[in-house]
């Protein structure tokens, strides 16, 4: 049987991995031996995974294998940021950026090939859309970065937080994001803390309210703009969900999800929405919601036709959400040189939705 066509045991979460064995006629207790073997033990042969018996390992190996992507760039910024370019089976390309700072590192995954999105000031979006993720992609991302920093918590390249903020909406992937996640929590691979994995989507109503009854992890939300008209020009989806919606789907996410506060993530672009009007609008219109404010200095990229403010006028938008009670963070622009900043991901891939030649026709002078 070719690798191919062979069941890859990545794109499954403890539940599948006990299915799979019990449609073996084994006990299911064995997707939670091999769980372990894969996520904690770190190994891709079966062989090794010595506490199951020789004739079903050789079962194993003729209808199931582990696959990850390739590693086609590793590349490390001055900052200490590390990104990778990561080649799917189809040719397709994606990346994953870590992030280290003292006491935390964290993992920004990606969780489609490009964006079917197309947020005006994002390189991702930019270049088009190829395809969703399988949870294997999606989760080998975790897997491969723990292969090369490492595992202890005394390493410094310690992966403690994970975003999903990379390449994608990860709320049109659901289905194999919330399985993937699944696997990041679960205590017999990765155990980590619904606190420490945050989803950011650019405002997805239903997958919100979806992800509410679903999942547990922390929510940021891609705002940008103080009300309709400005978002609309930013992130084209608000005209199907507007900011009003949003809002209320962020509270009822919140009324859930007790003592949690939902992260507004709000891309400053000189001169269009970092005006003191626009942090004021932005005070008075989440100031019901428990929150905070995640401020982005915008990070340039070739024809982006957007440019960063001045770190006065970024300090002043600040100053008026702190003095309204909000709590604001300005975040420090990480792994740029290596385009590994927020909103410059691009990966390789062939856009199906032909964005990235019109976005190429627009830089270049022409008229679509």
């Amino acid at each position: 049987m070719s690798s191919v066509s062979k069941i890859n045991l990545l794109d499954m979460d403890r539940e599948d991995m006990c299915a799979f064995f019990t449609g073996m006629g084994e006990k299911s207790f064995r997707g939670d031996q091999v769980l372990k073997w894969i996520y904690q033990h770190d190994t891709d042969d079966f062989e090794e995974m010595t506490n199951l018996g020789i004739e079903l390992r050789s079962r194993m190996n003729e209808v199931a294998d582990i696959r990850m992507p390739e590693i086609a760039d590793d590349q490390l910024s001055r900052d200490g940021t590390r990104k990778w370019l990561l080649k799917l089976a189809d040719g397709n390309h994606i990346e994953m950026v870590f992030i280290p700072e003292e006491g935390r590192g964290t993992l920004c995954i990606s969780s489609q090939v490009g964006c079917a999105l197309n947020c005006s000031f994002c390189h991702t979006a930019r270049q088009g859309f190829n395809r969703n993720l399988d949870v294997s992609e999606i989760i080998s991302q975790l897997r491969i970065a723990s292969r090369i920093l490492g595992k202890s918590e005394h390493n410094s390249s310690f992966i403690t937080n994970i975003v999903m903020m990379g390449m994608g909406e990860p709320l049109l992937n659901f289905d194999n994001v919330i399985k993937a996640i699944a696997i990041m929590k679960d205590d017999l691979a990765y155990g980590l803390s619904k606190r420490r994995i945050t989803l950011s989507t650019a405002g997805l109503v239903p997958g919100i309210d979806k992800l509410c009854q679903t999942s547990d992890v922390s929510l940021a939300v891609s705002l940008h703009a103080p009300n309709d008209e400005l978002r609309t020009r930013l992130v084209p989806l608000n005209k199907k969900y507007p900011i009003r919606e949003l809002l209320e789907a962020c509270k009822r996410y919140i009324s859930v999800k007790k003592r949690r506060k939902v992260t507004f993530e709000y891309v400053l672009l000189a001169g269009i929405n970092d005006a003191p009007q626009h942090a004021m609008e932005l005070a008075r219109l989440i100031n019901d919601i428990p929150a905070k404010v995640n401020l982005i200095p915008f990070n340039g990229f070739d024809g982006a036709g957007y440019e960063c403010p001045e770190q006065d006028t970024i300090d002043r938008f600040r100053n008026i959400l702190m003095a309204a009670g909000l709590v604001t963070v300005t975040r420090k622009t990480r792994g740029d040189d290596i385009a590994a900043a927020c909103g410059q991901l691009a990966g390789k891939f062939h856009d199906r939705t032909r964005r990235s030649t019109m976005s190429a026709h627009v830089a270049g002078g022409g008229i679509i």
